[in-house]
């Protein structure tokens, strides 16, 4: 079973920027589109950007698109997520998925099966 464990959350300045990291254990993890998705207490998990098993493609949420750049690197079974330009209303709890085999982009939670603990994100005003 895949697991993923993502790393980079932290307190930052409204305008500033973080890189998160998710690490995947699995020899499969090419073979699978891979997204983020945040959270606030309270709220929705709501989708924040996916990136196709290639890498080729990508998809971002509009409140996101231009400020976060979703990249990974198959080699080292890792995605990263380079958030710039932060605002204080992107703070949440910052989670990893896991999408299906060979499977299409999507923004549906029910398409990724396997997630991370979350790191938390905090942006101040």
């Amino acid at each position: 079973q895949v697991q993923l464990v993502e790393s980079g959350g932290g307190l930052v300045e409204a305008g500033g920027s973080l890189r998160l990291s998710c690490a995947a254990s699995g020899r499969t993890f090419s073979s699978y589109p891979m997204g983020w998705f945040r959270q606030v207490s309270g709220k929705e998990r709501e989708f924040v950007a996916a990136i196709s098993w290639r890498g080729a493609a990508t998809d971002y949420a509009d409140s996101v698109k231009g400020r976060f750049t979703l990249s990974r690197d198959n080699r080292e079974n890792t995605v990263y997520l380079e958030m710039n330009s932060l605002k204080p209303e992107d703070t949440a709890v910052y989670y990893c998925a896991k999408g299906r085999l060979f499977g299409a982009l999507t923004r549906a939670t029910s398409d990724f099966g396997s997630w991370g603990q979350g790191t938390q994100v905090t942006v101040s005003s």
